[in-house]
């Protein structure tokens, strides 16, 4: 991947929906070598998809939770047990494999307290191998971003300070 790639990332990142000539017009380059890029990007695996940002809220579910998980035991049947119920609980939007003292992180999003709670008993503790179950929810959200920044970039720039 060269610098060229990274910008068309960056703005498929941040809209998907751009025409080929807006996004050859927005990283300087001609239509057909921007469209061969793309393709090129695709065909790689790089960009995996195209998808719709939904606002959360208004979709009906407001409300989010982090849940961490603890499991009794660590064997590969154990988790892979776990694993295969989790993927089949469309509340859950992601699973992440943690180090530390859980053992893994959902975010999960849901439309009440009520129907977190039945999540919960009917879906979550009926996983067998489950040790504990903490849920922290979120007041609101300060930042959510889908585009990665650039691999190398230092965070914020030599001498700079946050804030400014």
């Amino acid at each position: 991947m060269d610098a060229v790639d990274f910008e068309i990332i960056h703005e498929l990142q941040a809209d998907g929906r751009l025409t080929n000539q807006d996004l050859a017009d927005r990283i300087r380059l001609s239509p057909s070598p921007c469209l061969r890029r793309v393709r090129r990007l695709e065909e790689s695996g790089l960009i995996s998809g195209y998808t719709a940002t939904v606002d959360q809220v208004a979709f009906g579910l407001p409300i989010t939770v982090f849940v961490r998980i603890r499991l009794e035991r660590h064997t590969a049947e154990a988790v892979n047990v776990f694993e295969e119920h989790i993927g089949l609980i469309d509340h859950i939007q992601d699973c992440y494999l943690m180090a530390g003292s859980s053992d893994y992180l959902l975010r999960v999003v849901i439309e009440s307290l009520e129907a977190y709670e039945a999540l919960v008993r009917t879906r979550i503790h009926a996983i067998p191998g489950i040790a504990s179950i903490e849920s922290s929810f979120a007041f609101g959200s300060v930042k959510q971003s889908r585009v990665y920044p650039r691999p190398g970039v230092p965070a914020r720039p030599k001498g700079g300070r946050a804030g400014r």
